[in-house]
């Protein structure tokens, strides 16, 4: 016993070729879907390297500009440098300058005057600081050659006024002892009473109680 097909062989062919043009219709659709992908896949790519060698670029800039920045920064610190070594050299020698003229002064006065025997005051200085303070400086010599040794004292005063009235003052410490042979340098700190004006400071040189020696000084 047979079993027959209902549908002709003719109709049978027609649907196979259609779904035969389906089918052929769909891989080439596919086909081309993926040449595209392919494509558009190579220009990222394409992209990525060019976009690559632009950060490569960038980074040797980058690097370029910040090893001259670091140079000239580096430059920058060594001129630096040296301006304040110079700076602190210029200071060093005028400290030395101005120690130099001090000696140069110092023994200036230590030169013997003509016809000047025995004990002399030689640059007596004197400056008021701040208003409540005198700082005081005395050299004493004896300008002959080995000259025997001198026992004494000083003695310091200062002069003007006070409250608008005459004052005077000696040093609070009393007088100073004086024991050299050829010279000697004598200075210190006074307290000043308050509204006091110094105008005038005397040194004397006694030995025993007589009088060897004075200067006055003008403020």
């Amino acid at each position: 016993m047979k079993v027959r097909s209902a549908m002709p062989w003719p109709l049978r062919c027609a649907g196979v070729a259609i779904v035969l043009g389906f089918c052929g219709a769909i891989g080439l659709w596919a086909f081309e879907l993926g040449k595209d992908i392919a494509g558009v896949d190579r220009e990222a790519k394409e992209e990525l390297v060019r976009l690559r060698d632009e950060v490569v670029g960038l980074r040797r800039e980058r690097d370029r500009v910040q090893s001259i920045l670091n140079t000239s920064g580096s430059a920058m610190l060594v001129e630096r440098s040296t301006q304040e070594k110079l700076a602190a050299q210029v200071r060093t020698l005028e400290a030395q300058n101005r120690t130099l003229r001090e000696d140069l002064g110092f023994f200036e006065k230590l030169m013997p005057a003509s016809g000047t025997e025995g004990v002399a005051i030689r640059g007596l200085q004197a400056e008021v600081l701040s208003g409540t303070q005198l700082k005081w400086q005395v050299l004493v010599i004896q300008p002959v050659k080995n000259a025997p040794e001198f026992r004494g004292k000083l003695e310091l005063s200062l002069s003007g006024t006070l409250d608008g009235k005459p004052w005077l003052m000696a040093l609070p410490s009393g007088p100073q002892p004086l024991h050299f042979r050829q010279y000697r340098r004598l200075e210190g700190m006074v307290d000043l009473p308050p509204q006091a004006v110094v105008k005038n400071v005397s040194a004397r040189v006694v030995e025993g109680s007589v009088s060897r020696a004075v200067q006055n000084v003008s403020l």
